[in-house]
């Protein structure tokens, strides 16, 4: 509309018109009418001409026989100049045959406007862009011991994967992607995960998985998934862990590590699901659950009153009794309802609800519900007329 760097104002004039009028209609007007009214210096045509005015820039509508719009006009001139030029334009009384108003909305000095971005600017640089020179005693610490745990990262196996240093003493192992997911977890203390470094499975880690219970722990995305299809070919595991969907494990906070661990999956549910998709198009898995572990295989399983509530547990509770279990995030249960309340259940809780387990069915109507309120995952009995499957929440069909 104008060039910044030789503009000092820009004039906003409103226009009126009683008919219809377009922008060539208006610019001839402007010359026309204000040709010859000020003078040789300040001619429009000869201003514009040598550059101390720049092109006029018109916006009108027409509506109901009515023309209104602005016009703008970029001017170099000095404040007095630029002032009587406006004022000139003013006396615009007619555009073509249509009788017209033009009124002066505003002269703004361009030079303010740029000392006024500087200044924001410049607060945001001085909030933002300088180096804190304060030491921080906390991070310095902090910095140290994360150095320790990555250097106590180590290798296994004649392919020298990346593992933590627990790995071949523990009885249960973290199977993760990369060597960065390896040394996240060790930034939190769990120091018995171990990567496979991409689709093809390296041999230690099948060996490991058939001699110790095994975890698979992927990104949340298309490439997690296709290492946990090969990994689940090839070699014997006993849970799955989802991430948030979109999610790596190396950018995981501790408390999303720790939930998702937690909350892991028994690797039955997947196979039965991929079994289920072969068929027909079934809803996703669930991205959380932590029953007990499979019998024969090490450690040995801690007794149900020893164990915390699992959703294992919860599905249990709930299969063949035609009840529906509103869960927290901390697998407690906020209300009981029969299958066939749980819509009218979900519309009376406003609490942090983080799933459902229900011995009945889910149609579309209800999974839009769940999916409304937040809930992270749903497990029923049966899933009956899904069309749209939501990304935003997992879904596990109770066998």
């Amino acid at each position: 509309m104008y060039s910044s760097d030789t503009t000092k104002y820009l004039i906003h004039l409103y226009l009126e018109a009683e008919g219809v009028v377009e922008k060539p209609d208006v610019v001839g007007a402007i010359f026309g009418q204000t040709e010859g009214l000020l003078g040789e210096d300040l001619d429009l045509r000869d201003l514009q001409r040598t550059g101390r005015v720049g092109r006029i820039d018109v916006q009108v509508s027409s509506k109901k026989g009515e023309t209104k719009g602005d016009i703008f006009i970029a001017s170099s001139l000095d404040r007095a100049e630029t002032a009587i030029l406006a004022a000139s334009l003013e006396t615009i009384d007619r555009v073509g045959p249509c009788v017209a108003r033009v009124k002066v909305v505003s002269i703004e000095d361009i030079r303010v406007s740029k000392r006024r971005k500087i200044v924001d600017r410049a607060k945001e640089l001085l909030i933002g862009s300088f180096e804190e020179g304060a030491i921080d005693s906390t991070e310095l610490i902090d910095n140290v011991r994360e150095s320790m745990r990555i250097e106590k990262i180590s290798t296994i196996g004649e392919e020298k994967i990346p593992a933590g240093p627990n790995v071949l003493d523990s009885d249960a192992i973290i199977v993760v992607e990369g060597r960065a997911d390896v040394i996240n977890l060790l930034r939190y203390g769990i120091k018995t995960a171990v990567a496979v470094e991409g689709t093809n499975i390296p041999r230690a880690i099948i060996d490991l998985c058939e001699k110790k219970t095994a975890t698979a722990f992927f990104d949340g995305d298309r490439g997690g998934d296709l290492i946990l299809q090969e990994l689940l070919q090839v070699a014997e595991i006993d849970f799955v862990a989802y991430s948030p969907r979109g999610k790596s494990v190396e950018d995981m906070s501790r408390k999303e590590i720790i939930k998702a661990l937690r909350n892991k999956v028994p690797v039955e549910y997947v196979r039965d699901q991929e079994t289920e998709e072969e068929d027909a198009e079934a809803p996703e898995l669930p991205a959380e659950a932590a029953p007990p572990k499979r019998p024969g295989k090490p450690p040995a399983a801690k007794k149900r009153s020893e164990r915390q509530q699992t959703l294992g547990d919860q599905i249990d509770a709930v299969r063949g009794r035609r009840i529906a279990r509103f869960l927290s995030a901390d697998l407690s249960v906020i209300r009981e309802a029969k299958p066939d309340e749980v819509e009218k259940a979900a519309e009376e809780l406003n609490g942090d609800i983080a799933g459902l387990v229900t011995d009945g069915e889910v149609n579309q109507r209800v999974l839009d519900l769940m999916v409304s309120k937040g809930l992270e995952y749903v497990a029923a009995r049966d899933f009956k007329g899904i069309i749209k499957r939501p990304l935003t929440i997992r879904l596990l069909k109770i066998s």
